[in-house]
């Protein structure tokens, strides 16, 4: 499949897009923008990272709400600061490919976003390295202190935000559905993927090979390129 398949057509028959976007590429972040799944890097500074993995695992799998599966998650996290989740920054590692994809994205004339189940107080400092356009994720609860409470602030981004978040990206910038695409590994990407031109499964789980369009298996993301056209 390429851009041309997903019918990059003027918008509203005007002879140009009036939102400056052709197309909009929404991406999830943990294991997929980046190597890591940051929770569990966070999670090393209570030494509670094995038991903070295996909630994840199952999360991705489909096997446990994500909801309740993070607040679980954040509880074993009381107390970590924020200075101590400024330093996971360091230590993530961006998928290979890209760098080179969010480039290639922006000079076919689209624009990049990600929306995470993971946390601001890591994704902002990333997002701006990488130039997203656009970004989303939870947010710690806090105490004056600034340590960790153990529970999440505001709303959990689940799958059905991921849903929401990227439809109204979409319609803020003036592309249609079927010029949106989304690229995800596991459970919790299903709701924005469910809606998008084309759905992306990178390196992931089984329940959502099966319901994406195409599967990229290798952890290169130039792959995404080749598969829009962007790439010979």
């Amino acid at each position: 499949m390429s851009i041309s398949d997903l019918e990059l057509t003027p918008v509203h028959g005007s002879g140009r897009v009036t939102a400056g976007a052709r197309f909009l590429v929404v991406f999830d972040v943990d294991s997929t923008l980046i190597e890591d799944e940051v929770i569990e890097l966070i999670a090393e500074f209570a030494d509670v990272r094995d038991e903070v993995a295996e909630v994840t695992e199952r999360a991705m799998r489909g096997e446990l709400d994500f909801d309740g599966s993070l607040r679980e998650r954040v509880a074993l996290l009381r107390g970590i600061s924020l200075d101590q989740i400024a330093r996971v920054g360091e230590r993530i590692r961006v998928t290979r490919g890209v760098p080179e994809t969010i480039a290639a994205i922006h000079a076919a004339g689209g624009r990049v976003g990600a929306v995470s189940g993971g946390f601001h107080e890591v994704l902002d400092p990333l997002a701006e390295t990488l130039g997203l356009d656009l970004w989303r994720a939870n947010r710690f609860e806090v105490t004056a202190d600034g340590e960790l409470t153990g529970d999440v602030s505001g709303t959990i981004i689940g799958r059905d935000v991921k849903r929401h978040t990227v439809r109204s990206w979409a319609q803020s910038l003036d592309v249609p559905a079927e010029r949106v695409i989304t690229v995800g590994d596991g459970a919790n990407d299903l709701g924005m993927m469910s809606i998008a031109g084309l759905s992306v499964a990178f390196d992931a789980k089984p329940i959502v090979r099966q319901e994406a369009a195409i599967s990229l298996p290798s952890r290169d993301m130039t792959q995404l390129l080749a598969a829009l056209g962007l790439r010979g």
